[in-house]
């Protein structure tokens, strides 16, 4: 195995590049594959994304995630990639590589292909610190009414689904994987089973009045046969008795803000705005954490995007008796 150097476009970072892995040729005993393995399907396809950038810069772009030999790498490789990394992404970004990194180490590990001693030192890395403006942005209220009324207008089974998609998206916090795995037998007098949700965190969350309707309202047209919740809409207005893609709802959601009118938002700020909604409606925190389906109330903070006229109004509890 050769050990080289490699340079990048976008940072002036040197970083050792294993170019030359040996193949490995059980799949069984890939460590990558094991990793990915383990992990749920929304999780899979991002840190497979992750992976394979990190196998890019360390084989200058040879190698991908299912051909990188993980178990030849040691710590002189797994400090000049975080190196990289911390130079070429967000802290976010970086910290999700490098875990992915040490996870299909430890399962090398676990496989009998890396010795102890070199998987310790390999994954005892300093920690990418640093944060960054959060993505995304709220929904507002007013947003929410034209985008509901713009499913009204619209006659045909789409606008019912999206109404329902909107609903539930908002009122339930849901993740768009989440929404798309639903079954019709998954929602009953306004609670909803979420069964496949991230990180194998089933939960229930329960939806308002407003949300229940619009959901019904799509129920009515759907039928009550067994199978997916959402479904499918030709451009003729035919259901399809299959189960909705999430990229199908993300493509839904944004020809819906076109129409109403609505500035560009994804599925996800709908969540976002689920978050920072109830906490504004004085929602405890906990409360918030378990409906999202969050393993720590920090991963709730950081998806509350309410404004500058909310930390305003907090500013104004404090009394400054001058």
């Amino acid at each position: 195995m050769r050990i080289g150097i490699i340079k990048t476009k976008n940072s002036k970072t040197e970083a050792l590049a294993v170019i030359q892995p040996e193949p490995i040729e059980r799949i069984d005993k890939h460590p990558a594959a094991v990793y990915l393995a383990g992990l749920a399907e929304g999780s899979r396809r991002s840190m497979l994304q992750a992976l394979n950038v990190t196998a890019g810069l360390l084989s200058g772009g040879k190698d991908t995630a299912g051909s990188l030999n993980w178990a030849s790498l040691r710590y002189q490789h797994t400090q000049a990639i975080r190196t990289q990394l911390e130079a070429m992404y967000s802290p976010a970004s970086a910290r999700k590589m490098l875990s992915a990194l040490r996870g299909v180490l430890k399962e090398a590990w676990r496989l009998g292909l890396m010795a102890s001693e070199d998987y310790r030192r390999a994954v005892d890395l300093r920690p990418v610190k640093g944060e960054r403006l959060p993505k995304g942005r709220a929904v507002t209220s007013g947003e929410l009414r034209s985008l509901f009324f713009n499913c009204q207008a619209d006659n045909g089974p789409t606008g019912r689904r999206d109404a329902g998609l909107i609903a539930i998206l908002y009122a339930g916090g849901l993740r768009r994987s989440e929404a798309v795995s639903l079954d019709l037998e998954d929602y009953e007098a306004g609670a909803v089973k979420v069964k496949h949700a991230k990180g194998n965190k089933a939960r229930v969350v329960y939806l308002s009045e407003g949300a229940q309707k619009a959901l019904e309202g799509w129920l009515g047209l759907r039928g009550s046969e067994a199978g997916p919740l959402f479904l499918p809409v030709t451009k003729g207005g035919k259901v399809i008795s299959r189960r909705l893609t999430a990229q199908a709802i993300f493509k839904a959601l944004g020809v819906r803000a076109l129409r109403a009118g609505v500035a560009s938002f994804t599925p996800h700020d709908l969540r976002r705005s689920f978050v920072g909604d109830l906490l504004e409606a004085g929602a405890d925190i906990s409360t918030v954490q378990k409906l999202a389906g969050h393993s720590k109330t920090e991963t709730t903070q950081r998806y509350d995007r309410r404004g500058e006229e909310t930390k305003k109004k907090a500013s104004a509890l404090l009394h400054v008796p001058f």
